[in-house]
C-alpha cells in the first residue's frame, strides 16, 4: 500500500497543538515613512487588538522593521493593555458615546439575536471582547486608528448595571438632618 504526502509528514509537537489563551486580530497594517538626509526610511506600522471573548479586551499599535515584527511587537503592548468590560448577557449595560481625536463611536445595546451591527474595526473589537449582540454608528473621521482609540474608550466607560441602578435607602428617624427655623427680621423705622 503506498504512502500518501499526509502520512509522510512530521507530527505536530504538543508545544505547536497548545490552544492560544487569546483571539489576536490585526486590525490595520501601514507602511509609513522617515525622511532622513540619504531618502527616506520605511517601516511598518500594525494596529492589533486581542481578546478573550469573555469580556477582556486590549489594543497596541507598534513598528517594526518588517510586518512580522511590527504585529509582533503590537500583540505584546495589546496583551499589556488588557482591560475588564463589563457585561449584560450578551450586549452592553447601557448607551454609550465617545468623541476622540476626530471619531465620534456610539454604541447602543441591542437584544439578544441582533448581532453586531458595526463598521469593520469597532465589529472586531466587540467580537474578540466578547460581545454579540450590539448597535453602533462611527460619526467623524473613518481613520482606523482613532475609531479603534475612540471604541476602547467607549467600552473603558461602561458602568456595570450593579453600580447604576438606583435603590432609595430608608430614612430612620436619627438619621434626618435638624429642621432650621426661619429667622424673622424686623424692620426698624426710623
Amino acid at each position: 500500500m503506498p504512502m500518501s504526502n499526509r502520512d509522510r509528514r512530521p507530527r505536530r509537537s504538543p508545544v505547536d497543538q497548545e490552544e492560544k489563551q487569546y483571539d489576536e486580530r490585526t486590525l490595520d497594517i501601514d507602511r509609513v515613512a522617515r525622511v532622513v538626509k540619504g531618502g527616506r526610511r520605511f517601516r511598518f506600522r500594525a494596529l492589533v487588538v486581542v481578546g478573550d471573548h469573555k469580556g477582556s479586551v486590549g489594543m497596541g499599535i507598534a513598528k517594526g522593521a518588517d510586518v512580522t515584527t511590527a504585529i509582533t511587537k503590537a500583540t505584546e503592548i495589546a496583551k499589556k493593555s488588557l482591560v475588564r468590560i463589563p457585561l449584560y448577557k450578551t450586549t452592553i449595560p447601557h448607551e454609550v458615546e465617545v468623541k476622540l481625536s476626530g471619531s465620534r463611536i456610539l454604541l447602543k445595546p441591542a437584544s439578544i439575536g441582533t448581532g453586531l451591527i458595526a463598521g469593520s474595526v469597532v465589529r472586531t473589537i466587540l467580537e474578540v471582547a466578547g460581545i454579540n449582540d450590539v448597535l453602533s454608528k462611527s460619526l467623524g473621521s473613518s481613520n482606523k486608528t482613532n475609531a479603534a482609540y475612540a471604541t476602547m474608550s467607549a467600552l473603558q466607560r461602561l458602568v456595570p448595571a450593579k453600580d447604576w441602578i438606583h435603590r432609595p435607602k430608608r430614612q430612620t428617624v436619627e438619621s434626618k438632618p435638624p429642621v432650621a427655623k426661619a429667622a424673622t427680621v424686623t424692620k426698624e423705622k426710623k
